[in-house]
């Protein structure tokens, strides 16, 4: 992280002078400001002062993807990697060609490059950014397929009166499931197993109700 101290007679003069020599906006800054005085001449005159410390925050988007592409070249896998910011996280896409590798099944290796990534990043740090990996588009995909069938085997559940066990799942991709069939009506949904085992059950409501967790 690069930092620059000033010394200015108001605040704002030392925080402008160091974000020009800096070239960053003032958010992605920290700033520390000290008021300094000092005694003037036999003492008769105090002069005020400021000290200005200007840090650029670091760039934990950047950080990810440094970190990912050198586990992509150590793992043999040519690609390029892209960096979405949004509010509460960033995504990192990677594309190229014949990344299955990358994905593994039901993502599963997927994950595990997710949680190595953001162990990396975030170690050290009181406040945990969140990171997502994702390989073309491939967890929206698998989200919107996992929605699908939700919705195809509780209208299954409905019509025959009988639970549907799904396979085991990762605890991201139970929580779609447990989302999309939240108040759909004659069913519920709730989860069995220990991980990596742990798997999503769709219910009629006239079972007895368990913790979807």
């Amino acid at each position: 992280m690069k930092t620059v101290v000033k010394i200015a007679k108001t605040p704002d003069e030392a925080i402008a002078e160091a974000l020009k020599e800096l070239g960053v906006a003032r958010e992605q800054t920290e700033i520390d400001v000290v008021e300094e005085t000092s005694k003037g001449l036999l003492g008769f005159l105090t002069t005020k002062s400021y000290k200005v410390t200007v840090t650029v925050k670091e760039d934990l988007g950047q950080t990810a993807g440094l970190f990912l592409r050198e586990l992509l070249v150590n793992m043999g896998v040519p690609a390029q990697v892209e960096i979405f910011r949004k509010k509460d996280y960033t995504t990192l896409n990677i594309n190229g060609k014949d990344l299955g590798i990358l994905i593994g099944k039901h993502g599963q290796t997927l994950d595990a490059i997710q949680y190595l990534v953001n162990l990396a990043v975030n170690k050290n740090r009181s406040e945990k950014e969140r990171i997502i990996i994702d390989v073309e588009g491939y967890r929206r995909r698998r989200e919107e397929a996992l929605r699908r069938l939700a919705v195809k085997l509780a209208d299954k559940v409905r019509r025959e009166g009988r639970k549907q066990v799904l396979e085991p799942m990762s605890p991201q991709e139970r929580r779609i499931i447990h989302a999309t069939l939240q108040g759909y009506k004659e069913v519920f949904t709730y989860s069995e197993g220990e991980d990596p085992y742990r798997h999503v059950i769709i219910s009629p409501q006239d079972f007895e109700e368990k913790n979807p967790v």
